[in-house]
């Protein structure tokens, strides 16, 4: 049977747990750095699909308005060509009387 010794064990010296706690923080470093960047790019990408989703609804906003005053104006043509109408019967009515 092989036993370990108390001069057998091994021990790090101070540069060599510098070197590594420098290394751990440089990993912890670049992983926050990315999981930033994730992030960031998940805002952006919300902020584009509401302006896309905002740009649609005022794009619906003006065919409605257009279709709106489009209307109006076939409404208001009607109305005129019935005030036309109601005045040239009323004419034709007064002169039966």
């Amino acid at each position: 049977m092989m036993y370990l010794s108390a001069d057998a064990t091994d021990t790090w010296t101070w540069p060599e747990v510098v070197l590594i706690l420098g290394l751990l923080l440089l990993a912890f470093l670049v992983f926050a750095s990315i999981y930033a960047g994730v992030i960031e790019l998940r805002k952006i990408r919300s902020a584009a699909q509401q302006d896309e989703s905002l740009r649609q609804l005022v794009q619906r906003f003006e065919q409605l308005t257009e279709n709106t005053s489009d209307t109006q104006q076939r409404i208001a043509t009607d109305l005129a060509e019935l005030r036309t109408r109601t005045t040239a019967i009323e004419r034709i009515l007064r002169s039966v009387e």
